[in-house]
């Protein structure tokens, strides 16, 4: 479980085949802190450490973690958002995000508006019902609340926001990370029920 707060950025120093899977290592300044099996969110997405050093840590990612994130297409020296998991005397300063990734999709738009930076973007139909005006939402890990969904979904990025994670690198057509709310998940399946 994270929240959302981007703790650092890092910086993939390898990407490489081992069998099956893929192997990432990323350079992280909390590397020598982590411990074999910790979870750690990179670009919003829930790894598992299987090696560590003092300055970089690796994970392995699974043919399904391929297919629906990004983190099968990250280049040598890409920064990446990392969150480590939280623990029970953790702040919950964001919203409950379990770096299981929704979707990928491309981002339709980024601009400027005032001191906000806009981000928009279009879900697949079948997350939509999870999107409303002023909840939540993950975009890469980053915990952010939904300003408008019409039909594309808005955020307004802080300034603060857009400077300490890796938004300020994204340009339009990228393809981003999306985990909707939890909380909508649970409250749409008992309504189904």
């Amino acid at each position: 479980m994270f929240t959302g707060i981007v703790e650092k950025v890092g910086q993939v120093l390898e990407l490489r085949r081992e069998g099956h899977v893929l192997g990432l290592t990323v350079k992280a300044p909390f590397a020598g802190e982590l411990a074999l099996g910790e979870s750690v969110a990179v670009e919003g997405v829930c790894t598992t450490v299987t090696k560590k050093d003092d300055v970089s840590f690796s994970v392995q990612l699974q043919g399904e973690t391929i297919k629906r994130t990004s983190l099968g297409s990250l280049k040598y020296g890409q920064f990446v958002n990392l969150e480590r998991a939280v623990t029970p005397s953790t702040r919950l300063g964001g919203h409950f995000v379990e770096g299981h990734i929704d979707c990928c999709v491309p981002l339709r738009s980024f601009h400027r508006e005032g001191d906000d930076m806009v981000l928009r973007f279009t879900l697949p139909p079948e997350y939509m019902k999870y999107a409303v005006e002023k909840g939540y939402i993950a975009v890469n890990g980053i915990s952010l609340t939904i300003a408008y969904v019409s039909p594309d979904i808005s955020l307004h990025i802080i300034p603060a926001t857009f400077e300490n994670t890796t938004l300020k690198y994204l340009k339009v057509g990228d393809q981003i990370n999306i985990e909707t709310d939890i909380l909508g998940k649970y409250v749409v399946n008992a309504l189904r029920k």
